[in-house]
């Protein structure tokens, strides 16, 4: 609910390229990334002069995996900027990425002239309907036709990233209205309360959970709080999964909300032929935060065979592939504490003797990550526990680090779930490096991953940033490879010829180590944690 009691307005005189620096400082943005083009040099001058700062990566695409990473480990809205045309384009798959994951980004871009006719009259990097391209991968994407409309465009924007469910947004600003002067009003940012749970929804969710014989609990991503450490959404379904004995399993984007130490926590194991059969044999599922989706759980098809629960901000999602029998509508922190007191009015005896887990996973999780498991407790050893890791659509993660690599603190694991985009770990990483210089980032990646965005190198030399970038190598596209002998195909287009990652990683001046045991894989990360520059690790597969 909006607190509708917002400051007064000020209204004065600016460009449009000044009135949406002022509505972006107004929304306390400090740091933007992009790069600057013909469109856009206003913008550039306006956020130089008011000490925004502008990283500028190697690609758009880049600008938009960065500012992902950003928000992911901060908790603020990623903000970039762009010229017309390629650039808005270039950053697509980005937006469509963060639309997936819920992620806040904000695409600030210049569009053709208000007097344009837009009928292909050979305006620089003219496209037939810029706008109406990026609104069909993201939340929105709206054009404005005033300088006194820019303000209430950001202040829109950012009211979504803080009232629902967070998705990236495109405001296009036509180019003469960056130059042009008019009286424009700052927006002032509202104050926004939590979406509150419905009591009468709790309290059913509440009988369900104690009185189910086989309860199972799932968090998503919605269950995490980027960069708020004290968060109490992990905490809160573990003694709800403690008063009522139900095995909890994450999400990827989901990973690290709770303890994966706990008795009770099965990781980011939802893709598990084990776990999906323990799921679907469940009477009440406790659903906070997410799809369930395809993608989450690897399987089409997929069945609940008990009552379902759901907690999200997102209305929309009680009524996806698997509809709420009980819908609580709000944020999940308040549903959650609310939930916890009605389970704690339960007498004790109902708890289970034994808690209700899946048989079997455990070897199931270890024959899946065999592969990497020396190479993933190396790293275990040698990062800080706070240590952020930026994983990419590789083996090496999702059959290795998502299973085998534990995480307790929240929001220390980022991944392109979902929409599954390839390149995004090194720009990401370095967008959440940026957004928490405290903290160690390491990034994982395959030598197929990384060559869409390698040259990110060169940002993150420029940055100055310690930052492990652990490479797999297998010469191409290793999960195709294999998808395409389990088809009995002959492997076709996946095996690449690669560079010599190492001389790369030198020519941008960053550092580069091979490694070919565990032990010498730690020692590497450890010492480039410390390094003043990038270090790419290459790692040859293990097969």
């Amino acid at each position: 609910m909006r607190d509708l009691t917002p400051a007064t307005a000020r209204t004065t005189p600016a460009t449009g390229a000044g009135a949406l620096v002022a509505a972006l400082r107004a929304h306390e943005v400090d740091t933007i990334f992009g790069i600057p083009g013909t469109h856009n040099l206003s913008i550039y001058q306006e956020l130089d002069s008011a000490g925004i700062r502008c990283v500028t990566p190697r690609h758009e695409q880049g600008a938009g995996y960065a500012a992902d990473g950003y928000a992911r480990v901060t908790g603020r809205p990623g903000v970039v900027v762009t010229t017309t045309g390629p650039a808005v384009v270039n950053a697509a798959t980005a937006l469509a990425q963060a639309y997936s994951d819920s992620s806040p980004i904000l695409l600030i871009s210049p569009g053709v002239p208000t007097d344009h006719p837009r009928q292909g009259r050979g305006y620089l990097h003219e496209s037939k309907d810029q706008s109406g391209a990026i609104d069909a991968l993201c939340a929105w994407s709206h054009r404005v036709a005033s300088v006194r409309e820019i303000p209430a465009a950001v202040a829109r924007a950012f009211g979504q990233f803080a009232e629902g469910r967070p998705r990236p947004v495109h405001i296009e600003i036509p180019a003469d209205l960056l130059d042009r002067e008019d009286a424009a009003a700052l927006a002032p940012p509202y104050r926004l309360m939590p979406r509150v749970p419905d009591p009468a929804a709790l309290d059913e969710a509440a009988r369900l959970l104690r009185t189910a014989g086989r309860p199972g609990l799932v968090l998503g991503g919605g269950a995490q709080r980027p960069g708020d450490d004290g968060q109490p959404v992990g905490r809160l379904a573990m003694r709800i999964a403690e008063r009522v004995g139900a095995g909890v399993v994450t999400t990827v984007n989901g990973k690290g909300v709770v303890p994966e130490s706990h008795p009770l926590a099965l990781g980011a194991t939802l893709h598990l032929d084990g776990v999906r059969r323990w799921l679907a044999s469940c009477d009440v599922v406790l659903a906070i935060g997410t799809e369930l989706g395809p993608a989450d759980l690897w399987e089409d098809d997929f069945a609940l065979g008990g009552t379902l629960i759901r907690v999200d901000v997102d209305p929309g999602q009680m009524y996806g592939d698997h509809v709420a029998a009980v819908a609580v509508v709000a944020d999940a922190a308040l549903a959650l504490e609310e939930l916890h007191n009605r389970m704690g009015e339960a007498e004790a005896a109902s708890r289970p003797e034994r808690p209700h887990v899946p048989e079997g996973h455990v070897a199931e999780l270890a024959e899946l990550a065999r592969r990497w498991a020396g190479h993933v407790e190396a790293l275990r050893r040698a990062m800080p526990q706070e240590t952020v890791v930026v994983g990419d659509n590789s083996m090496m993660v999702y059959h290795g680090a998502l299973v085998a690599l534990p995480m307790d603190p929240p929001g220390r694991f980022l991944f392109p779930a979902g929409f599954g985009t390839l390149g995004f770990a090194l720009p990401a990483g370095i967008g959440a490096k940026i957004g928490r210089p405290d903290r160690p980032v390491v990034v994982l990646a395959g030598d197929g991953a990384l060559q869409f965005s390698v040259q990110e190198l060169a940002t993150a030399v420029e940055l100055g940033l310690s930052l492990p970038i652990v490479v797999s190598v297998n010469g191409g596209f290793g999960e195709i490879r294999e998808e395409m002998k389990q088809r009995g195909m002959t492997p076709v287009a996946v095996d690449l010829l690669g560079p010599d990652l190492l001389a790369l990683a030198v020519a941008y001046g960053a550092r580069g180590r091979a490694v070919e045991t565990p032990e010498e894989l730690q020692d590497a990360v450890a010492e480039a944690l410390q390094a003043p520059v990038p270090t790419v690790i290459v790692v040859t597969e293990a097969q």
